[in-house]
């Protein structure tokens, strides 16, 4: 599965940022883990998923794996 991704850092905290709106994103745990790992994968703190939201009056879903 390809995903396309933006890699950012801020005081010392590594975020992959996915964007769940423009493709299809459906992440297990074990592969967000993968994604995570400093080693094997990108590289990060935390994930940040965002989809479309689930209630009419927001613009976006935010979903963040720590």
């Amino acid at each position: 599965m390809e995903i396309k991704f933006t890699k950012m850092h801020g005081l010392g905290n590594d975020f992959v940022v996915i964007d769940a709106i423009s493709q299809a994103v459906d992440l297990t745990t074990e592969q967000i883990i993968a994604i995570s790992d400093r080693h094997l994968g990108v590289g990060c703190d935390q994930l940040l998923l965002v989809e479309k939201p689930t209630i009419a009056q927001a613009e976006f879903r935010y979903r963040i794996f720590n």
